[in-house]
């Protein structure tokens, strides 16, 4: 093979020249690739374009040409992506790292100005708002102003880097959930731009700092989610470091049968290859049942990657694609080049590629669902539904829930175990999708005419992820329909499915607590892991628009929607879902009459705009930023205090204390929760002592760019189990060897003045759930030298690594719990010193017991790449990249 593989051709247009790395060429070159995965085919196509013998070496290329004979690999390789998505409660802690890296570099006698984002960045304010009011027609009006009142400081640094960092963009509040804006926006299938003077085509590609930044594999475009720390590296220029991963094939038949959703088919899938087991792999579907999947149906599965464990579930470019493309407004000659450039690239929709491994599902098997109660990829029939309610509900200590109901206070009804105090239609899962949020509407409307409400306990919320759903709820009437029920507009945003679900009214809070009531929420969003939607709702359950109306019209998990009446009729006949269920015709015909492409062009005309308020926003600071010592949203973190300009060299780590011990499927919600911050919580007690009412503490999210705030969040989440602190929830710990039970910042604070480092022992699954690189941050903070666990979850194991933290994995056979730990050992890490740290390599734990007696246990460490080698010896990715502008400066 030559040095350099000469691929390069020429695409026209609509008499517009594009220069393009050609696969077809590389094949002559290569050898037969036409049957590569198309995610594949756009990572060799970035490898081809950006080849340089430095990251991209053809080696690499080889690499992947030879995975359609081996079907999988261990090769690493580089992967530059087109442009980089964030939300803002990722987004603000990013920046405020870049903020911190321009003083850091000032500080060290450089130019802060190198730190600059060289890849497209748009971020997104949509995770802030919170369903303070609900149910009223002012409720949208209400939950903005609130926001803003709460996040003013935010907002305005966020101004700030809007001003003074090139290739950053900020769409301002109350416009959207960043996935449904990237779908409906910002993706643009193959992208374009100037290079050495010629017109370059390439696919659109990106890493999100969220893990639902998969939504946009549905239109073709590969992405995934990555820690806020590798994405910030990715925007500073660094190439994003992967093995080569395996692809599995997921073959879809035939079409979804009358009475089932998109939502159905997605926690059916989730299920499947959940228990395939995808995680680090790419997912890819194909099939003739493509013809039958709209886009958004294809965003849904797109976006719920993440649940099912994979890097990415993908979509390969048909007319499909086109079609939703043109009906969404996007340039007409953008589309002619998505389609010219997919079938010269072999990227459209036809040959089927070879797979690792194969999954097959008929669509007519799908069958309506529900999942929960603590986990998305637990799905539920519909059909046995209270069998599985009754089952959770005695394993909670509340018999079959069918107990004596308790009154509330000053309110003319009751309330019982099972019962759903939260209904909301939220989510860019389902909100994007047009049939749901009809069905939804179509679903209440009939309810309404037959005399049917929602239950007066129910906390009911309409949360879009789009202006667009406004505007054809409008014209269809339906908006009206939802209002009647209680599901008024209550943001534009993610709300209930990120933790933002708002205080329940007081006589409901009051009750549940005292009675210790175990309470249901169903949302159309895709998580509900425990502890994350409502500190005091137990049971969650992931559920489709229409099943969500559903539920607030049954008001209890116990009744059984195929065979329970929701209510009576004004004559006192019985009413069943099944006589409000909407048609899929019924619900088409409203789509074709009430979705038009012009609410698209209206609605993102002026998209990063902002109403009077943001663009009146005062800001601070020019090229690095003023910080100010009252904030207490943003505040300048202590990463790069007094950092050397070379590392020192790695040490063994010797003396550490088990900070926690926890079991399997620990989530990054667990670790650092998103939600509201407790009166009595060490952040609580902060926010206090710096003056702050507990009505504006808002919640861990939107407070990220606070570090004094984050680390004492860091296992606050008040369903985590500390192992060392049996029968105690919460975030507490034991502090050792003296056993005083404290809270866990508490704790960590007194082991850093004893110069005493700390390490987190766990189970399977570490870290699962959002790609929060707070989960990692904090730990950093609280001193944590090295996680030890049975298995990780792949964005939080980079992130671990990327704040100079250590992930080791036990071998096999070996657990917590076969090892009997209490939490009074001592933990030696053996092996970094005088040896060349290397991917994957085989490292000890030497285990000193209270006892006196010590063992040996061997173990894994999970540094995968050779950039991560690099990036864990300079302390962290931050400090990698500062040293390497610095030095190129």
């Amino acid at each position: 093979m030559s040095y350099h593989l000469q691929t390069r051709k020429t695409l026209n247009v609509d008499g517009k020249e594009y220069t393009y790395y050609s696969l077809e060429e590389a094949s002559k070159q290569l050898g037969d690739i036409s049957r590569l995965p198309y995610s594949l085919k756009i990572l060799l196509e970035n490898m081809l374009r950006l080849q340089d013998e430095v990251a991209v070496k053809a080696k690499d290329i080889e690499a992947i040409a030879e995975w359609v004979k081996t079907r999988t690999s261990e090769h690493e390789v580089a992967f530059t992506p087109t442009r980089v998505l964030m939300q803002d409660f990722t987004g603000v802690p990013a920046v405020v790292d870049l903020a911190a890296m321009r003083a850091a570099i000032s500080n060290m006698g450089g130019d802060p100005s190198i730190i600059n984002p060289l890849a497209p960045v748009d971020l997104i304010i949509d995770h802030s708002v919170i369903v303070d009011r609900f149910g009223t027609l002012d409720s949208y009006k209400y939950n903005v102003m609130r926001e803003v009142e709460r996040n003013y400081e935010r907002y305005a640094f966020l101004k700030w880097g809007q001003k003074a960092l090139n290739n950053f963009r900020v769409v301002p509040p109350g416009t959207g959930i960043c996935h449904q804006v990237n779908l409906e926006y910002l993706g643009q299938v193959v992208w374009s731009s100037e290079r050495d003077g010629r017109l370059e085509a390439y696919p659109d590609t990106l890493v999100g700092m969220d893990s639902h930044t998969t939504m946009i594999n549905g239109l073709g475009i590969l992405a995934w989610g990555v820690g806020g720390i590798e994405a910030e590296a990715a925007m500073l220029g660094q190439p994003f470091s992967m093995v080569i991963p395996d692809v599995i094939g997921f073959r879809l038949d035939g079409q979804l049968k009358e009475g089932t959703t998109a939502t159905d088919l997605v926690l059916t899938v989730t299920q499947m290859l959940r228990s395939k087991g995808v995680v680090n792999k790419f997912v890819e579907f194909y099939g003739s049942g493509l013809s039958h999947l709209t886009i958004a149906d294809r965003a849904t599965i797109g976006n719920m990657s993440p649940e099912y464990g994979a890097t990415c579930g993908i979509f390969p470019i048909d007319g499909e694609t086109l079609s939703y493309l043109k009906f969404t407004n996007r340039d007409p000659h953008r589309i002619k080049l998505v389609e010219a450039y997919a079938k010269a690239q072999g990227l459209w929709h036809g040959n089927e590629p070879v797979f690792t491994d194969t999954l097959i599902l008929n669509l007519e098997d799908v069958e309506p669902s529900l999942a929960g109660p603590k986990r998305p990829q637990d799905k539920i029939p519909l059909k046995n539904s209270v069998t599985s309610a009754q089952l959770t509900l005695e394993q909670e200590e509340k018999g079959n829930g069918r107990l004596t109901r308790v009154p509330v206070e000053g309110e003319a009804y009751t309330l019982g175990h099972g019962d759903v105090v939260i209904a909301a239609i939220t989510s860019c899962t389902n909100t994007s999708n047009p049939a749901v949020m009809v069905g939804a509407g179509l679903l209440a409307r009939k309810a309404l005419q037959k005399g049917l409400k929602s239950k007066p306990w129910v906390k009911t919320s309409l949360a879009p992820g789009s202006q667009v759903v406004t505007d054809y709820y409008e014209k269809a009437g339906l908006q009206k329909d939802l209002d009647a029920l209680g599901f008024d507009l209550v943001g534009y945003g993610c709300t209930t499915c990120i933790g933002n679900s708002g205080p329940l009214p007081d006589p409901i809070a009051k009750t549940i607590d005292f009675h210790d009531l175990a309470m249901a929420a169903v949302l159309s969003g895709n998580r509900n892991f425990e502890g994350r939607i409502h500190p005091q709702v137990k049971m969650n359950y992931l559920a489709s628009p229409p099943l969500v109306v559903a539920y607030a019209l049954a008001g209890s998990m116990l009744v059984d929607l195929f065979n329970d009446p929701l209510g009576q009729d004004p004559e006192g006949r019985d009413v069943y879902l099944r006589d409000i269920w909407p048609s899929n015709k019924e619900i088409q015909e409203v789509i074709q009459t009430s979705l038009t492409p012009g609410m698209f062009t209206k609605r993102y005309a002026n998209v990063f705009e902002g109403d009077e308020e943001w663009k009146n926003m005062k800001i601070e600071g020019g090229i690095t930023y003023a910080w100010p010592k009252s904030s207490t949203y943003v505040k300048h973190p202590p990463y790069f205090d007094n950092m050397p300009e070379t590392p020192a060299p790695l040490k063994n780590i010797k003396g550490m204390r088990p900070l926690v011990i926890v079991g399997d499927s620990i989530t990054t919600d667990h670790i650092s929760p998103a939600g509201s911050i407790q009166k009595d919580s060490p952040a609580g007690l902060y926010l206090l002592e710096h003056n702050v009412e507990v009505t504006d503490f808002n919640s861990y999210g939107s407070r990220r760019g606070n570090h004094e705030v984050m680390m004492r969040g860091t296992f606050a989440n008040t369903r985590l189990q500390n192992e060392m602190t049996p029968g105690i929830r919460g975030g507490i710990t034991r502090h050792m060897p003296d056993g005083e039970v404290l809270s866990i910042y508490d704790a960590a604070m007194r082991y850093q003045e004893e110069g005493v480092p700390l390490v987190i022992i766990a189970g399977k699954e570490y870290g699962t759930g959002s790609s929060r690189d707070w989960a990692a941050k904090g730990p950093r903070l609280l001193g944590v030298k090295a996680v030890i666990a049975e298995s990780f979850e792949r964005i939080h194991r980079s992130n671990l690594i990327g704040m100079g933290i250590l992930p080791l994995v036990f071998c096999e056979g070996v657990t917590h719990l076969t090892l009997n730990l209490d939490g009074s050992e001592l933990f030696d890490i053996e092996g970094l010193e005088n040896k060349e740290l290397r991917p994957k390599m085989k490292m000890s734990a030497r285990i000193r017991r209270s006892t006196g007696q010590e063992e040996t246990i061997p173990l894994l460490c999970r540094i995968d790449t050779e950039n991560e080698v690099a990036y864990y010896k300079h302390d962290g990715i931050l400090h990698y990249v500062i040293r390497q502008l610095m030095k190129a400066d």
